[in-house]
């Protein structure tokens, strides 16, 4: 053994030949920690005073490669300013081209993940050999950054401008085979047979038979592209990349910016450019903000598998009840994830709508390439519809999904529970209806819970888990679980009318329906909120989950909440479901609807609506964008406030991540507790003071007078 450190060990192969190692000490997979990047260097300098090594392959003692950089431990750098950042950033990319500028050529042998940091230090050696299961990847601009440790140097000159801009700019990982079109792997084998693979490379290359000195010359070199060639190809990127991104998100025309400015240098000079960028994005609201939602979604990830751990017995048969589009959905996505589930209903035409929901979902899956049909096939076999409760004893958890009538649900709850085993976790997916209350039929209380699933089921990562009073917490621990089995991200929280999203979400509705009462155009409404960063506007939003649905859960949180959420005028909500406007359903709500080619509602403006609302509220008037993102969003944030500070939910993450991952609140803002924290409590405070006129909808709770009063902030500071 050449080095033996915590994260690196270098050993003797054959003929001269040696392995680099990457096995961080303590952990489940390979990630640059600061420390790591200390041995790393100091490895670097043994490789550079070693004058027999012929050849070297850089390997990974873990399942996967490496999976970058860790965050955790590398954000605080990015409050060191400019140059504390390119300083920090510098080091790195430094050692990474001492490795490439090595005497003897290098080899990555890549298994499972190699993303971020992972990818660069592959991209500075000179070949990389892929397992066919391997996949590739710069996502950092998911977190609002782009490659710092020369990816966007090294990548372009490897692969060419094209494939740099689409791997960068999309962020997304890319199939061995992908990568080896591309010209950025060399080779794709087997697994078992990458080590040796990896050798006979370093062998032709000592050979001759590769050509080692055109490779490292062509990296370092500037781009070979003429300039026509280079700005056509860099700014019709820049153009359709800053229309897809939008310019809330700059990373992706940053790093195209980064590669066109640094085409015609050479390597370091080239480094230097990237730098520049990655600093100034560094710096930026939302990188800031990305960074801290992909902190707090580990943090959720690591308290589920926690909370898991708690779990009796694992989840290997389930069922849902009532099979319309919702449970056809949970239906589709347990069998899809490896979960049989029985799917029962009392019609015939309700499982036949369930399975045909199924089988759409499935059908999209092969048409675009992602499963086979015998996949198909196995999944929509592994759901047994069912009329009766026959076999029911053999399952570990029921999902009731019928409609949102509490007497209809306690019936049916009630009746299930006399034909499932005493072990056996029972839950609804109610989307406002008390828990305590569901739970008042049942003769094991303590085996109940909610299991609130959002629409659609496959697309939506949020699963809300509510805790009843009398909810065990193993009950708890199996439904989490059974979460993390399809694959969502399962956040706990305790009863109350609405629970956590709906509870937040209605107050928004509440502020969206007193702006039109007051006189505002809910198509400016939309077209403000749109602005700010929300997928779709309220308008929009309404339509989409129904407006029947709105309005029947909007009763919920009046009855809950009457001090805040009750109406003393008619809503635009009740205007519509009154006259039969329903939204997306039925094809008219705030706007009318038409499928597009592909079947998928389009909507469109109409005077319809417009003039039905027009005798119930005032005369119409201006209203500034700022009044308009003052008066929607004051009560969420609000709201969301009395829920952390009852207790409803755990923390802040918690409580941030639920809204983006069940509502789409936009994550470039970071979720609400970040936001209120990057514009400042006392700004906030200044948005409320003009509104608490309008009614106890609109003012700030004790728990944020006292952090107004303490200059604290929700997410403390490193």
């Amino acid at each position: 053994m050449i080095f033996n450190g915590q994260a690196f060990q270098l050993s003797e192969l054959e003929d001269g030949f040696v392995e680099l190692k990457f096995d961080l000490q303590g952990e489940s997979v390979n990630k640059f920690t600061a420390a790591a990047l200390e041995e790393l260097e100091q490895v670097v300098t043994v490789l550079e005073q070693r004058s027999e090594t012929a050849g070297m392959v850089l390997c990974s003692g873990k399942d996967v490669f490496i999976v970058g950089a860790d965050v955790t431990e590398f954000g605080p750098a990015f409050k060191l300013g400019d140059e504390g950042i390119k300083a920090f950033v510098g080091k790195t990319n430094k050692l990474f081209s001492r490795i490439e500028d090595l005497s003897f050529p290098t080899v990555a042998a890549i298994n499972g993940y190699c993303l971020g940091g992972g990818m660069e230090i592959a991209l500075a050696c000179d070949f990389r050999i892929l397992s066919s299961d391997a996949k590739v990847g710069l996502p950092e601009i998911k977190l609002g950054l782009i490659p710092g440790w020369g990816g966007t140097v090294r990548l372009p000159r490897l692969a060419g401008v094209d494939v740099a801009v689409e791997w960068i700019a999309s962020g997304k990982d890319q199939k061995a085979l992908v990568a080896l079109a591309a010209g950025v792997a060399d080779g794709v084998v087997e697994r078992d047979k990458l080590g040796v693979s990896a050798l006979k490379v370093l062998r032709q290359a000592v050979s001759g038979k590769l050509p080692i000195a055109l490779r490292k010359t062509q990296k370092k070199s500037p781009l070979k592209h003429n300039d026509i060639e280079a700005l056509l190809s860099f700014e019709s990127s820049k153009a359709f990349v800053k229309a897809q991104a939008g310019y809330h998100y700059p990373a992706p025309v940053s790093a195209i910016k980064a590669m066109q400015e640094a085409a015609k240098l050479g390597r370091d000079d080239a480094l230097l450019i990237e730098t520049k960028y990655f600093a100034e994005l560094a710096q930026t609201t939302a990188a800031k903000s990305l960074v801290g939602l992909f902190i707090n979604d580990q943090l959720l990830t690591k308290k589920a598998k926690h909370l898991a751990k708690g779990a009796d017995r694992k989840v290997t048969q389930a069922a849902v009840l009532g099979a319309g589009i919702m449970g056809g959905g949970i239906a589709y996505q347990s069998a899809y994830k490896g979960t049989p589930i029985k799917m029962k209903d009392i019609a015939q035409a309700g499982l036949d709508l369930g399975l045909t929901e199924a089988g759409k979902l499935l059908n999209k899956q092969v048409t675009r390439g992602r499963i086979t049909a015998a996949k198909m096939a196995h999944v929509l076999s592994s759901i047994q519809p069912t009329l009766s409760y026959d076999n029911f004893d053999t399952v570990d958890i029921v999902v009731e999904a019928v409609v949102e009538i509490p007497k209809v649900k306690q019936a049916v709850l009630a009746e299930t529970e006399k034909h499932i085993r005493e072990d056996a976790v029972l839950c609804s997916n109610t989307s406002t209806i008390s828990i305590d209350h569901l739970a008042a039929s049942l003769k094991r209380p303590e085996n109940f819970c909610g299991m609130h699933f959002f629409n659609p089921v496959h697309a939506m990562p949020l699963v809300e888990v509510i805790r009843g009073a009398k909810t065990s917490d193993s009950a708890v621990a199996r439904t989490v679980a059974y979460a993390n089995a399809l694959g969502k991200k399962p956040v706990v929280v305790n009863d109350c009318p609405g629970f956590l999203v709906n509870r937040v979400l209605f107050p928004y509705f509440a502020g969206f329906s007193m702006l039109l009462r007051d006189g505002a155009s809910f198509q400016h409404i939309d077209k403000v909120m749109e602005r700010w960063g929300w997928p779709m506007g309220p308008a929009y939003l309404m339509d989409v989950v129904g407006i029947d649905t709105g309005v029947h859960a909007e009763s919920v949180m009046a009855d809950g909440f009457p001090d805040r959420m009750g109406k003393s005028y008619t809503a635009a909500s009740d205007i519509l479901h009154e006259a039969g406007r329903y939204g997306q359903k039925n094809n008219k709500g705030f706007y009318n609807y038409a499928p597009d080619k592909k079947g998928k509602p389009q909507k469109a403006p109409t005077d319809e609506s417009i003039a039905l609302l027009k005798p119930h509220v005032a005369e119409a008037r201006e209203f500034t964008d700022e009044d308009i993102i003052a008066r929607m969003m004051v009560p969420m944030v609000t709201e969301l406030s009395r829920c952390l500070e009852e207790g409803v939910v755990a923390s802040v993450a918690e409580a941030d991540m639920a809204l983006i991952y069940g509502i789409g609140f936009p994550p470039f803002r970071g979720g609400i507790f970040r936001w209120l924290d990057t514009v400042g409590l006392d700004a906030f405070s200044s948005m409320i003071k003009p509104l608490e006129a309008l009614g106890p909808l609109y003012g700030m709770t004790e728990g944020m007078t006292e952090k107004l009063n303490s200059k604290t902030t929700y997410y403390p500071v490193p």
